[in-house]
């Protein structure tokens, strides 16, 4: 059963074993959770099972659990206790096409989960209210974006997730990105007979691909263009009418990724001006931005992981990618950590198949395990300092920064 209450302990013990040995009892239900949503995988907005199976087991163990929030079906928010200080923990739950959960978002629910479950026995004892996030679609669809710019993250003090990886790290260092759907349409005709008769859109779509392949040699360091032909024709011997391919562009900061896209679509421009296609755009999801680590968390997490045997690395170490994320959106709004926590692979990495695999072992088990606890952890060196709490409980009386999520729509 993935269900239960939450235990009630009654030995007495300091703050870190109280925590600790509660992370323990909590544990095998959340790594039953996470083999659950493995076992399952969900494409983005799609996640019915996973966000029904977190919102009844966090229901069972006495969370005011809503449903639906911010307009999405398969997004939750979950609250427990009464505490001034409002703690967010962010789980995740979407997986990709075809591979599966291979960026471990099932070890993010369970993480995310027993995290939760932990803190709610301490809540009165620390003073805070622990809300959890049920967020869809990281992968593709924005759904923190979304859900931050619908308010559902509003009145939180401080947000925390972990992410599974082949390596521990603290600071999340990823790049802001932007897709582009571009589809050209122009007019069929027969290739050999009347081939002067045909509009080509495949051939818009080309010369575009050549012109950001040129551009590529003149981005300054951190910018990246990515894509694929998704439709190209349907016959060799017929002028293709349509073409759509999908695109993404990174850069390190929002402002900077605005302006890259403006420069990515004149070359998509270009394509359709040298043929005579038309040529629309469709963006999928929101822009992601660049991630505001908070330092002081940062701090903390830091300290806690390497007491518990773990070796943070910095993001970018040994030729790791940078990625994106939409916690970013959040932290720009919210102090707000991501670390990676790691899993072992066999030498696969995120969004490969042997990382599918690596995140329901023992090792994915593992950084369920731990990460609930370091979040823990975390929370309550927040929650125990009068100067740390101070500072979170300061931080909302500032204005926030805008969420981005409708910045840069075509």
């Amino acid at each position: 059963m993935i269900g239960g209450n939450i235990p009630i302990l009654g030995e007495p013990m300091n703050g870190y074993e109280q925590l600790t040995a509660v992370v323990d009892e909590v544990a095998p239900r959340a790594i039953a959770l996470s083999h659950a949503i493995h076992a399952r995988p969900e494409l983005g907005f799609e996640e019915y099972f996973a966000a029904a199976t977190i919102a009844d087991l966090l229901a069972e163990s006495g969370f005011e659990v809503e449903r639906g929030v911010g307009e999405l079906p398969t997004a939750l928010r979950a609250s427990f206790g009464t505490g001034e200080l409002v703690v967010g923990i962010v789980g995740e739950y979407d997986a990709l096409p075809e591979i599966g959960h291979a960026c471990g978002h099932n070890v993010i629910a369970g993480a995310a989960v027993g995290a939760a479950l932990t803190l709610a026995t301490q809540a009165d004892e620390l003073g805070i209210t622990v809300r959890f996030f049920g967020t869809p679609a990281e992968e593709n669809g924005g759904g923190k974006a979304l859900m931050l710019d619908r308010g559902v993250f509003d009145g939180t003090h401080l947000a925390m997730m972990v992410h599974p990886s082949p390596f521990d790290g603290v600071e999340c260092n990823v790049l802001a990105i932007g897709d582009l759907t571009v589809t050209y349409t122009g007019h069929p005709a027969h290739a050999s007979m009347a081939p002067f008769e045909g509009v080509n859109a495949l051939d818009a779509l080309t010369l575009a691909q050549v012109a950001i392949g040129l551009l590529r040699q003149q981005l300054p360091p951190g910018d990246q263009i990515h894509g694929i032909i998704s439709e190209g024709g349907s016959a060799p011997n017929v002028i293709p009418e349509k073409t759509t391919a999908r695109y993404c562009y990174r850069s390190l900061d929002l402002e900077r990724l605005q302006a890259l896209r403006e420069r990515v679509v004149r070359c998509f421009d270009a394509g359709a001006l040298a043929t005579g296609c038309t040529v629309t755009y469709q963006a999928d999801s929101p822009p992601y931005t660049e991630f505001r680590n908070d330092t002081l968390l940062c701090d903390l997490y830091r300290t806690h992981s390497v007491a518990l045997g773990r070796h943070p690395q910095a993001m970018g170490e040994g030729g790791r990618g940078l990625g994106s994320t939409d916690m970013a959106n959040v932290s720009r709004v919210i102090p707000a950590i991501h670390p990676m926590i790691a899993v072992e692979a066999g030498g696969a990495a995120n969004h490969q198949a042997g990382f599918t695999a690596a995140c329901a072992t023992p090792s994915g088990d593992a950084a369920v395990r731990d990460g609930a606890l370091l979040m823990a952890l975390t929370v309550a060196d927040v929650a125990r300092d009068p100067g740390h709490r101070a500072t979170y409980l300061a931080a909302t009386t500032a204005v926030p920064t805008p969420s981005p999520a409708k910045a840069g729509l075509p």
